[in-house]
């Protein structure tokens, strides 16, 4: 028996699409082929003889909006998932899609509609299956477990698009599609052979999830080989799956320069115009290529090319140019569209107090409690000494992918003051780290008049090489972070010079650091850190001990310029020269030691010139902590103080020594500009924590096949066979739950047409709390059967005492698995079902019942 498929319902007819359609034809009927192409990369210059303006598709906002004014910092996606909370998670996304659409305002009343972060579409979410806790972009993803990602991911997307896909508020581009998920070293390069039960278990589900049911209108395809073709020019991936069985009649753009791959590393095309050919007839529209930043204008010269050799025919760019302009009319860009509203969002409407207040929210909702032997909630009034690299740190809570510029951000140490006024907060600073490095505060800088930030002067370019010799613009700012799109004057191409002084806020030894700008910071005319070029894109820092004294003015002359990848910046971390004799002495009176540990995004992240114990090129090498951490955290707990432990890192860590040893443990993620206050406000018992792991955390990288191995057996909880530190789904509160006995019905009286199961939930415990109910199904053994797998989750809020009925409705597709031949299918067989607090059989609170299937059913791919 063979259910029908739901994909065709994408592909029905829709007035509001077809007319745009229609206009967007008119449009490619009218264009030159010269005026063609360069619309085939992400940066499409204006037609202005139609009236047509500049626009640049490249739009990052993974977890909140990142453009040319401060936007809001949500938390890392992996934080995003630990919510376990989709209503939620599609609230932050109309939230991001909000301040996309105000910036596109602003791009359009400066004129700036070209540049990167202007765009109504955004390359997100990232929906690739955080396969491996080495992947450094994991971070970036809804974890390790299919069925979460797409749930998340569907959230997302219908947040960011709004109520009616066909006139999206913002277009959502899931990626990176597909089989993805490193090691980023060899991700041009890669050739990944996936087994037909994997990509219809793990890689593929999510991607279909966004495209069948979330709507989303894009699709970003990814750098590596699935089976020998290129991700951007493969027949399985771009025609079989995602035109064939989803019915997919959005736009397909490429991750930036995957086309370029396709030629230059996977050499599975011999030349260029046979490469751009290769992706435009697979079905990629839209070319990310990175010479558009650099201003290059003859990339569109491989188009010609390849249409004049008749490797693709003007049919091929006219497709790819109707799917383009189409979405361009459908999301509000251009006018004329009779269904579709102005789209002219107020940059007012970015950074508001409701928007900074869901910030926090989730950011509370995404921390997960993973020990408390009684010392949580802290008592008011406690002395606490909060100790390790990261106790003051800010630059960590931001995660990869996020715009610095955010409403200041709230460190631990500063949370904890906030959430507990009237305790004694001491801050020890902790010893030179691989972790250091935050960007200085606009508190800290002074004009050369003496007022609060800099001065920063703008220069437009005067031909290729040179500037002009007065400023265009003159005006004070907080920070060396170009504010150049804001306004009409400034051109694309440009340098700026900031001067005023750096002032330290108390005496010490500080690393100093200086990226994207060229020039010296100095005391008394003698530079004490100073730099000659330019950095690249994420460059390590290089940080130079300077002793600074409180009041002392350190005079700031630096420059920068707009073609420059790296950020301007300075960066700085007040450390110890003894942390072992300054821990001593700063908790010998403190009741409680609140160590703030880690990782950062310059450790972990995408492809990255980083080489350094326990990284390499963005990746992990290892799962501990860094060995300063570790020897630290050791004498912190020789102390003989309640030692509490907060973890900041976007993959799971090896926490075995803190399960053993620490009084409580809280994973915060990278959990965005709020995060310090987050965490305040759990330790505090302001907030009761009720986050569960999006991925399992493992003892050892010995524990895992081969980073390169794309296969699944022994990974994640579905497949591992191992004992996890902590597994997937974990998470406790600072109150307790119990659940009744489980009542299973099938829809319509056949268990074909779905499964509605009910459960009582109650909490037990003295105070409010939230409880994240998981629904789990292990199925019969048969070849290649995971272990259990996750097909259900609701967070629900219950007051002490009180009693609330919950109800899960499964469909076919819910309960279906994938045979070793990768047919997804209802397989005949007795099945275990538990609803709980966690997974089955993890000594968490949970109910089971059983259920059987007695015959075959296929279901569509």
């Amino acid at each position: 028996m063979l259910l029908a498929s739901t994909s065709t319902a994408l592909a029905q007819p829709s007035p509001a699409r077809d007319a745009a359609d229609e206009k967007a034809r008119q449009i490619v009927n009218a264009l030159t082929l010269d005026e063609k192409v360069p619309q085939l990369l992400n940066v499409a210059p204006a037609i202005p003889r139609l009236g047509i303006p500049a626009y640049n598709w490249w739009t990052e906002s993974l977890h909140g909006a990142i453009g040319a004014v401060p936007t809001t910092n949500f938390p890392e996606p992996i934080g995003l998932a630990a919510t376990f909370d989709a209503p939620l998670i599609k609230n932050v996304a109309a939230t991001i899609s909000t301040e996309v659409r105000a910036l596109h305002s602003l791009g359009r009343a400066t004129g700036h509609l070209g540049r990167i972060g202007t765009g109504l579409d955004t390359w997100s979410p990232n929906i690739n299956i955080f396969r491996d806790p080495r992947w450094g972009r994991g971070q970036e993803t809804y974890g390790e477990d299919p069925f979460l990602t797409a749930r998340i991911g569907v959230a997302f997307i219908q947040g960011m698009q709004g109520d009616n896909p066909d006139l999206p508020d913002v277009v959502a581009t899931p990626k990176h599609y597909a089989v993805h998920s490193g090691p980023e070293p060899t991700r041009h390069t890669d050739n990944i052979f996936a087994t037909k039960r994997d990509l219809e278990d793990t890689y593929l589900p999510a991607f279909r999830a966004a495209i069948v049911e979330g709507k989303a209108g894009s699709i970003m395809c990814a750098y590596n080989r699935v089976d020998g073709q290129p991700a951007c020019a493969s027949d399985m991936l771009l025609k079989e799956y995602l035109r064939g069985a989803w019915g997919f009649t959005g736009y397909v753009v490429s991750d930036c320069d995957a086309v370029v791959d396709i030629y230059e590393h996977h050499k599975y095309a011999p030349d260029v115009s046979t490469g751009v050919a290769t992706s435009l007839k697979s079905g990629v529209d839209s070319e990310c290529h990175n010479g558009t930043v650099a201003g290059r204008t003859d990339l569109g010269d491989r188009y010609k090319e390849s249409l004049k050799r008749g490797y693709i025919g003007m049919g091929d760019i006219d497709t790819a140019l109707v799917r383009l302009f189409s979405a361009r009319y459908r999301n509000g860009d251009l006018p004329g569209l009779t269904a579709r509203r102005p789209n002219a969002t107020p940059v007012s409407a970015i950074g508001t107090q409701e928007h900074q207040a869901l910030a926090l929210t989730t950011a509370e909702k995404s921390m997960v409690l993973l020990k408390n032997d009684g010392v949580l909630p802290l008592s008011p009034g406690v002395k606490i000494a909060v100790v390790g690299p990261l106790a003051d740190a800010t630059r960590v809570l931001r995660g990869n992918y996020s715009s610095s510029k955010s409403a200041p951000p709230i460190s631990v140490a500063d949370g904890l003051r906030q959430a507990m006024p009237g305790s004694a907060i001491t801050v020890i600073p902790f010893s030179p780290s691989i972790t250091d490095g935050d960007l200085v505060p606009g508190s800290a800088l002074q004009t050369p008049d003496g007022k609060p930030g800099l001065r920063a002067q703008y220069y437009n370019a005067v031909g290729d090489k040179n500037y002009a010799a007065k400023p265009v613009l003159t005006r004070v700012e907080d920070s060396l972070l170009s504010r150049a799109s804001e306004f009409k004057q400034i051109s694309n191409k440009h340098k700026i010079v900031w001067s005023g002084y750096l002032i330290a806020p108390e005496t010490g030894l500080y690393r100093l650091a200086l990226t994207g700008v060229k020039g010296s910071v100095s005391l008394n005319g003698k530079p004490v850190v100073s730099a000659t070029d330019y950095s690249r894109w994420a460059e390590p820092l290089k940080l130079s001990e300077v002793p600074m004294r409180k009041g002392d003015r350190y005079a700031i002359s630096l420059e920068g310029e707009s073609s420059v990848s790296a950020s301007p910046a300075i960066f700085w971390k007040r450390i110890s020269d003894n942390a072992e004799r300054d821990l001593a002495a700063g908790t010998k009176d403190a009741d409680v030691v609140v160590a703030v540990v880690g990782l950062t995004s310059d450790l972990e992240g995408e492809e990255m010139p980083v080489k350094v114990e326990g990284f390499d090129g963005g990746d992990k090498t290892t799962l501990d902590l860094p060995a300063d951490q570790r020897a630290f955290l050791e004498k912190a707990k020789a102390l003989g103080k309640p030692l509490v432990v907060i973890v900041m890192n976007g993959s799971a860590v090896d926490l075995s020594w803190a399960k053993d040893n620490a009084s409580a443990i809280l994973e915060a993620w990278y959990p965005g500009q709020s995060g310090g206050l987050a965490a305040g406000n759990i330790l505090s018992g302001r907030v009761n924590p009720a986050g569960r792991l999006p991925v399992t955390f493992y003892r050892s990288v010995a524990d895992l096949p081969p980073f390169t191995d794309y296969g699944m057996d022994g990974r994640t909880y579905r497949y591992f066979k191992g004992k996890p530190v902590y597994p997937f789904g974990y998470g406790l509160s600072y109150t307790s739950f119990a659940y009744g006995p489980l009542r299973v019905e099938p829809v319509n009286g056949a268990l074909e047409n779905g499964l509605t199961v009910v459960t009582d939930i109650t909490n037990t415990g003295a105070r409010e709390g939230e409880e994240v109910s998981q629904l789990y199904i292990s199925p019969p053994g048969f070849e290649g059967a995971p272990r259990t797998a996750l097909r259900g989750f609701q967070r629900v809020s219950l007051q002490p005492g009180e009693r609330r009925t919950i109800r899960f409705t499964l469909s076919p597709r819910d309960m279906s698995f994938v045979t070793n031949e990768g047919e997804r299918q209802l397989i005949p067989g007795s099945y275990r079902l538990s609803i709980g607090s966690g997974q089955p059989d993890s000594g968490v609170p949970t109910q089971g019942t059983t259920y059987a299937i007695a015959k075959t059913v296929d279901l569509p791919k």
